[in-house]
């Protein structure tokens, strides 16, 4: 009977230890399914949260052109940005786009409306790329110029988590007007 007892203690015993170890696998399968689905869940709220981000400083960009505030406009630019824009040399720098930015809305005719249509995220870097209308006042003529087109801009997340623009460039997609005939001479 104490042989019996024994056994059946050893049998109980090695049963546990067995059920044990199950139960240690299944918990290590588990906790890391749910550390590694954590991870991709973070990595892609943080993805659509910057997407959320370069959406809503598109949104407040094209606020601030409205209101034609300049010290506001330039807060998108990185310091060391490029701004480029069709039948224009490039301004490179924050002060080069001030400068650009405060000729452009000065003009009573000024109006700017833009769209992203793609924004991507990667890391630390996005971009958008949409289209635009823009009116301004042909400084030749004096008419008014009514412009539309295609824009990229790509973003650099900040040290403060905030977005600035790095590359900002629009293509116009209005053909140039064709070259006025010089007027014929007149015989004398």
């Amino acid at each position: 009977m104490k042989d019996s007892a024994y056994h059946d203690c050893y049998i109980l015993s090695a049963l546990e230890e067995k059920n044990m170890k199950r139960f240690a696998v299944a918990c290590t399968l588990v906790m890391g399914t749910l550390l590694t689905s954590c991870t991709e869940t973070a990595a892609v709220t943080n993805a659509d949260a910057d997407l959320k981000a370069l959406r809503e400083n598109e949104a407040q960009w094209n606020k601030d052109f409205e209101a034609k505030d300049v010290s506001k406009l330039i807060a998108h630019y990185a310091e060391d940005a490029v701004l480029m824009n069709s039948g224009q040399p490039a301004a490179k720098g924050k002060a080069a786009i001030q400068k650009a930015l405060a000729e452009l809305v000065a003009d009573p005719a000024f109006s700017l409306k833009f769209e992203p249509d793609r924004v991507e995220v990667t890391g630390n870097m996005g971009y958008t790329q949409g289209h635009y209308a823009l009116t301004v006042t042909d400084p030749a003529t004096k008419k008014t110029i009514n412009d539309h087109g295609s824009y990229v801009t790509v973003y650099k997340k900040q040290a403060d988590g905030s977005w600035k623009a790095v590359q900002d460039a629009a293509i116009t997609e209005v053909a140039p007007a064709p070259p006025t005939a010089p007027e014929p001479k007149k015989k004398s």
